[in-house]
């Protein structure tokens, strides 16, 4: 009698397990798709090279400095 109430509650325990597990697996089926799916984000920083130019401003020469402060004094 023992035998039969031991191998009813595993067989009991065995189908509640298979159950829970074929439940999840049709519950998530489609999050565990996705996450197979997934390319994970590249670990390297993306790297960027910037170029500024700009034009320089011309500096005066200095003889058109001296020929303006002469007509000014």
């Amino acid at each position: 009698m023992f035998t039969i109430v031991a191998a009813t509650i595993f067989s009991a325990a065995f189908l509640l397990a298979v159950g829970t597990i074929a439940w999840m697996f049709a519950l998530y089926h489609q999050k565990m798709a996705a996450a197979l799916l997934f390319e994970p984000i590249p670990q390297e920083p993306p790297v960027y090279h910037i170029r500024i130019q700009r034009n320089r401003v011309r500096q005066p020469a200095p003889a058109a400095v001296l020929s303006g402060s002469a007509l000014a004094a």
